[in-house]
């Protein structure tokens, strides 16, 4: 019998018609690799190959399921190349013998995307949610991995994320990430501004002390099933669903890196998402002005001090912890004031009435969307964003790693201490 959240969950939440698996995946796994797919198919299969290249009794545990979708309103050669995808996956392929694929059709007429709600969060969860049942609930742990379709993985990327969970004292887990290059040396350029731009933002939460110092990419993600469920499931959000996703399992459970492996990204442009990989790499290679600009060090300072005040001010009243905002940073008072922050922590002190609780309810109203709603406070007042290679410097400065002042070094220098092994 499936555990008690996953229970309710399955009879309450998880999404279920008019969208079904086909390929007759079988009910024996022990873990789902969910792939959303939107007019995708020149580089789906070379994401499923790289799957295939996993170890035989690995992927044999793992049930591989692809979501061709589209909205209602998607754009006529999105809809023909989805369902171009769909005809390739019902066709035997040599090249992903041994690889347990399964699909869901929500491309054809009648099991579309609503315009309302479609997007790669519902795509998300419309796989996660029927490869539940796929699952076989006396294994443990069960697992539920999210891969992108223009992402590759590593041979070592099922074992790694095994090895994780088989060890981890919490339901969530991040994947290390390394950007494909570019096509042309612009575009090379582009992404890796971008990933360092990602990379820095991470660094300053984690010499901030944010329990939310995790990046949060969709390709390189996991979880437990039963984490999965007790958090509620994946959001239908069609932008941004991996940061809110990871949000909440840190909220409910908590989030740990994997280690062993890295997944490749995409460097590619869009136009479907206001933000993210895609609209920042078309932003850059338009020369928009202001594109991916990074944040300065004094932001992540005052984060970190603010932090520190609340885990030592925790016996203390909501009218004092204001006034020593204030002594750090007028605009840090006055983004708290915005925010309610007195009512909030004296119910939070009536709520939680140990250290150990109250620290916790706090991060769980000061999470990782009011922390960047902070750094965009900070940054909109005293401290504009700057080009990326002083702004790096100075984190690094403050971090105490080494004084690199070329962009591309910086970015070494990040995913050698984020991603801790050769990529």
């Amino acid at each position: 019998m499936p555990p008690s959240n996953l229970d309710a969950y399955l009879a309450s939440r998880a999404l279920t018609a008019p969208w079904a698996l086909a390929g007759n995946p079988g009910k024996n796994f022990s873990g789902v690799v969910v792939i959303p797919s939107l007019a995708e198919s020149p580089s789906l299969f070379s994401t499923l190959r790289s799957l295939a290249r996993n170890p035989a009794e690995h992927r044999s545990r793992f049930l591989v399921v692809v979501v061709v979708n589209h909205r209602e309103d998607a754009p006529p050669e999105d809809k023909e190349d989805n369902l171009k995808t769909l005809e390739r996956l019902s066709v035997s392929d040599p090249s992903l013998a041994g690889l347990p694929l399964a699909w869901v059709d929500a491309a054809s007429p009648g099991l579309e995307l609503s315009t309302r709600t479609g997007g790669v969060g519902m795509a998300r969860k419309i796989g996660l949610d029927l490869a539940l049942s796929c699952l076989n609930f006396a294994k443990e742990p069960l697992i539920l991995v999210s891969l992108d379709a223009d992402t590759l993985c590593r041979p070592d990327y099922l074992p790694a994320i095994e090895n994780h969970f088989r060890k981890a004292s919490v339901p969530g887990a991040v994947i290390p990430f390394c950007h494909q290059p570019g096509a042309t040396e612009e575009e090379n350029l582009a992404i890796r501004r971008y990933e360092l731009f990602l990379r820095a933002y991470v660094l300053g939460l984690d010499r901030a002390g944010s329990p939310y110092a995790f990046h949060t990419v969709g390709s390189a993600m996991a979880c437990t099933a039963e984490g999965y469920a007790r958090m509620g499931g994946m959001n239908h959000r069609g932008a941004g669903e991996d940061f809110y996703f990871l949000q909440h399992l840190a909220k409910t459970g908590g989030v740990s890196q994997v280690r062993g492996t890295v997944v490749y990204p995409s460097a590619r442009t869009s136009h479907r998402v206001p933000f993210g990989t895609g609209r920042s790499m078309t932003d850059l290679l338009s020369r928009r002005d202001g594109a991916v600009l990074f944040y300065r060090v004094e932001c992540f300072r005052i984060l970190g001090d603010w932090l520190g005040l609340v885990e030592k001010g925790l016996d203390e009243e909501a009218a004092l912890l204001q006034r020593k905002a204030g002594g750090i940073s007028a605009p840090l008072a006055d983004f708290l004031e915005g925010n309610k922050f007195a009512a909030v922590w004296e119910k939070l002190r009536r709520n939680f009435r140990t250290p150990e609780k109250l620290s916790k309810g706090f991060h769980e109203w000061f999470d990782g969307l009011k922390t960047m709603k902070l750094i965009h406070h900070l940054s909109a007042g005293p401290y504009p964003r700057q080009d990326p290679e002083p702004a790096v410097l100075a984190l690094f400065q403050w971090a105490g790693l080494e004084p690199l002042e070329e962009m591309d070094a910086q970015l070494e220098m990040l995913r050698r201490i984020q991603i801790g092994e050769p990529y």
